[in-house]
């Protein structure tokens, strides 16, 4: 339940249940108060997107699908801002998709592993790595306190799968030649330009239509869509995305010149 009641026909109702769900988890355990932070960072980038899955960020879901399918041993990594948002989703990608789950955090406590673990389990992960002293093995070349993963899941993972911004393990993970689907609204981040495939796109959004993607793809021969994968291109579909952001604020700005003053659906 959010605190705060939500007017169904306010402007921008579904960004403020989003903020409501980041605060409830927050004061669970599950959010880091810098988490909040950063969500506030990637909804500024969803405003400039137009809020809405572009054609870009739908060709980097294809070709992440055939990765995660074609993956001998993906992992799906969990932070409490993709916990809190998509946690119901998380295990039903895992299970289309044959991967494991591993929380990782950042700022981390045991308290919020345990909280993390404990949602993702509730809401359908049926095993969660990463948790406590099952974070036993590091990740060379890293210092932070996202170095600590499990042994059995992203230090032996092929493809690793990593919602919401998180450039200097990304860059690590790369160097062990694994691959990175990186889920994130800032397409000049260092996580989207380190990623082997970024989705510039919310997660929430994203997780929903990923998980769709791949039943779709599963239920037929993977050769019929190996070409989508062979074909992407991470650096020009980044490109895209940036110009898509351009040309909107192009538009804008031209669009503003009529309005009179503080006529902006976007103003909170």
């Amino acid at each position: 339940m959010t605190s705060t009641k939500i007017p169904p026909n306010h402007p921008r109702a579904e960004s403020l249940r989003i903020r409501e769900k980041l605060i409830e988890h927050y004061n669970e355990g599950v959010v880091a108060s810098a988490g909040l932070i950063a969500h506030g960072r990637g909804e500024a980038f969803d405003y400039l997107l137009g809020e809405k899955t572009s054609r870009p960020a739908l060709k980097a879901m294809k070709a992440s699908a055939m990765m995660l399918l074609m993956a001998k041993k993906p992992v799906i990594s969990v932070n409490g801002n993709t916990a809190a948002l998509v946690a119901e989703h998380i295990g039903k990608l895992a299970r289309v998709t044959k991967a494991k789950v591993e929380v990782n955090l950042f700022h981390r406590s045991l308290e919020r592993e345990l909280a993390i673990g404990k949602l993702l389990e509730k809401t359908g992960s049926n095993e969660v790595l990463g948790v406590g002293e099952k974070a036993s093995a590091t990740i060379p070349e890293l210092n932070s306190e996202r170095r600590r993963v499990d042994p059995h899941g992203m230090l032996v993972a092929d493809v690793v799968l990593v919602p919401l911004e998180d450039g200097d393990r990304t860059e690590a993970l790369a160097k062990m030649g694994k691959k990175v689907i990186a889920i994130d609204l800032n397409p000049l981040s260092r996580t989207a330009q380190k990623a082997t495939i970024t989705i510039v796109d919310n997660v929430v959004r994203a997780v929903p239509k990923l998980i769709e993607i791949v039943e779709k793809f599963g239920k037929e021969r993977i050769e019929k869509h190996y070409h989508i994968l062979v074909d992407f291109d991470n650096r020009k579909n980044l490109g895209e995305s940036i110009a898509l952001i351009e040309k909107r604020l192009v538009r804008l700005a031209e669009r503003s010149q009529h309005l009179p003053f503080g006529d902006d659906k976007h103003e909170v």
